[in-house]
């Protein structure tokens, strides 16, 4: 099985040791999205709403790199810094999809990188 490693311009350059994400076979896996402005590299997290619709506008830009759409999201995991957001993310979240919900998981963290307040993975099907 090949792996390609996915890369865009449209989304956030890692700020550490991984890819924004990796197709093996007919699987892409998306790594963690924050809620960093590609163009700037400046957080936008003036408010969760702004934060969470950042988050998912890199995830798009990662799936379109890929040749995918939301419709391909089999599987996310969200981290959130509190459990108090979780109503207003699952909003946002929710928004993006067309009702064919992928699996998922929420879970509260201690901490995320450079503090934000969500952070979200995805996996999808090809």
């Amino acid at each position: 099985m090949e792996k390609i490693i996915i890369k865009t311009d449209l989304a956030p350059a890692p700020i550490g040791p991984y890819n924004q994400a990796v197709k093996a076979g007919n699987f892409l896996f998306a790594s963690g999205q924050i809620a960093l402005d590609p163009a700037t590299g400046n957080l936008t997290n003036a408010t969760i709403a702004e934060e969470a619709h950042q988050v998912m506008k890199n995830i798009t830009a990662i799936l379109k790199e890929a040749g995918a759409g939301f419709n391909n999201i089999v599987k996310t995991t969200i981290f959130l810094s509190d459990m108090s957001l979780f109503a207003e993310v699952n909003e946002i979240y929710g928004s993006y999809f067309s009702g064919d919900y992928p699996a998922r998981e929420t879970v509260a963290v201690k901490g995320l990188p450079k503090n934000v307040n969500i952070e979200i993975s995805v996996t999808a099907f090809l």
